[in-house]
């Protein structure tokens, strides 16, 4: 897979940053798969585990989701994001949940501390997926997991990733991306050292390119 110029963190947070009101007010495209997502997502959880989900964007999963976990800590490149996903925590109940920014590709290095990691919408941005993959089964606890619902861009017509995806990239209407099928997705994550649990599919439509893959962390 040829690798693209790297983006700094900065630069990524400005794109990010750029887009975050629009973003932030654009309807969910699939409400149906969104739904059956959560809910698969929330007969994983329990009220003892601690979570860490990257490119929370908005807030609007870790919203629903942290109160039925013991500690939910919800990141993002965009400070942008984040000040939004602030912004409608205020208005809701408390919840074992914090906001903070930060960069998956460039998360430090800590000794295992958490049950679940969450990756929605985010793994085929990544620049070097390897490595990303690499930190996340070090940051998981062992027996831990990794939940991941993941735009699989060689599923899609061709003519979108060889051709609209690159145009939108020269236009700076479009980040960087990386492009492979689900099953390349879960080869890499076992690569890494992932045994992968469970890989399914939760749109609505009759044509589903979005990924979602459940992956442990060996004991």
């Amino acid at each position: 897979m040829p690798s693209s110029p790297q983006l700094s963190a900065s630069d990524k947070a400005l794109f990010w940053d750029r887009a975050a009101r629009k973003y932030a007010a654009s309807p969910i495209c699939d409400l149906p798969g969104y739904e059956k997502t959560l809910a698969r997502v929330q007969g994983l959880l329990a009220p003892h585990l601690h979570v860490l989900e990257l490119g929370c964007g908005t807030g609007s999963t870790a919203l629903r989701l942290a109160s039925g976990t013991a500690s939910y800590l919800a990141t993002d490149v965009s400070a942008e994001m984040i000040a939004i996903a602030q912004a409608k925590q205020l208005a809701l109940p408390p919840a074992p949940l914090r906001f903070a920014q930060a960069d998956a590709e460039t998360l430090p290095a800590k000794e295992p501390g958490y049950d679940i990691v969450l990756a929605f919408n985010l793994l085929h941005l990544m620049h070097d997926l390897d490595k990303t993959l690499q930190s996340l089964l070090r940051l998981l606890k062992p027996g831990g997991l990794l939940i991941s619902k993941t735009a699989c861009l060689n599923e899609m017509n061709p003519l979108i990733p060889r051709l609209a995806l690159p145009l939108m990239r020269m236009l700076g209407k479009a980040p960087l991306v990386q492009c492979f099928d689900a099953q390349q997705l879960c080869q890499r994550m076992e690569q890494q050292g992932f045994a992968i649990e469970a890989l399914e599919r939760h749109g609505s439509k009759r044509r589903d390119w979005r990924a979602f893959i459940v992956a442990r962390r060996p004991l």
